[in-house]
């Protein structure tokens, strides 16, 4: 029996597989693969949250002068894994977020966020707040791009749609934009929320990026698969056709037969659209 076949029978399998994948490939890849970023450093702070240390990677482009202005672009992971996805992985969206740091000169960013299961709840919305001021008193920031796959592209939306002052440009891959009608991986959600639906059904709104479209002023870019199972996309195609109304730069990059992922091409597309839309010379 194929595990498409097995789909219809267990349709939590694919959400099983999902963890496992992020896992294998993040085994598979080892800390000291070769880049050409000048530095790959880990770094630590203290959590304004709750006290505890929180971790995230900085990749550095070679040629970058301290205290010059920089973009910063900040990749959020998946569900099961944390802040080494976007760092090391050689799926299409980890490969085009590093390709798109180093010919643009960008520092990467890439947080744990509470990993591995955040989903942006509270203390991970916390977190980002913090880093992104360590951000601004550590370099010249000069834009903030949020990014994101899967949960983290949920999580890309959430925190813009919460913090859209944080926020120069959004790229959300595969994520969702409505975590009320949303029914995946609900034990992880409602512990980042803080309880289920029924619980704290405000939080689940509140979280949902797709009720609050006037909040999306800045560039923004969506990839989306019509065949996706995972992380539905018609949540995120409705966000986009609201926040068209108001704001024209916005790219929706959706493959009517594509699944629970970003091509190389795809993603890098993205970026680049969001790039360009949020520079100074594009008003």
């Amino acid at each position: 029996m194929t595990f498409q076949n097995l789909m219809p029978r267990f349709p939590h399998i694919q959400e099983v597989a999902c963890c496992i994948a992020a896992m294998v490939m993040a085994s598979h890849c080892s800390a000291d693969d070769p880049t050409k970023f000048a530095s790959t450093l880990e770094k630590t702070f203290v959590a304004d949250h709750d006290g505890s240390q929180q971790k995230y990677v900085v990749m550095t482009p070679p040629g970058l002068i301290a205290k010059s202005p920089v973009s910063i672009l900040i990749t959020l992971h998946g569900h099961g894994s944390d802040r080494w996805q976007f760092v090391r992985q050689t799926r299409g969206e980890c490969r085009a977020a590093r390709d798109v740091a180093l010919e643009h000169k960008m520092l990467l960013v890439s947080p744990d966020y509470r990993a591995s299961t955040s989903w942006m709840g509270p203390a991970a919305e916390a977190d980002m707040v913090q880093l992104i001021q360590i951000l601004h008193h550590t370099y010249n920031v000069e834009r903030i791009i949020l990014s994101g796959g899967s949960m983290g592209g949920t999580g890309a939306l959430t925190f813009t749609a919460l913090h859209p002052e944080l926020i120069n440009g959004v790229v959300s891959m595969n994520g969702t934009a409505n975590l009320v009608q949303y029914e995946r991986f609900q034990g992880a959600i409602a512990a980042s929320f803080g309880g289920t639906k029924d619980d704290v059904p405000d939080e689940y709104r509140k979280r949902s990026a797709e009720f609050f479209p006037l909040k999306f002023s800045m560039p923004m870019a969506c990839t989306t698969g019509g065949m996706d199972e995972v992380v539905p996309a018609e949540s995120v195609l409705r966000l986009v056709e609201q926040v068209r109304k108001h704001n024209s730069k916005v790219l929706s990059i959706h493959r009517p037969a594509g699944g629970h992922s970003s091509t190389h091409a795809d993603a890098k597309h993205a970026f680049e659209f969001v790039l360009q839309a949020s520079t100074p010379d594009s008003e």
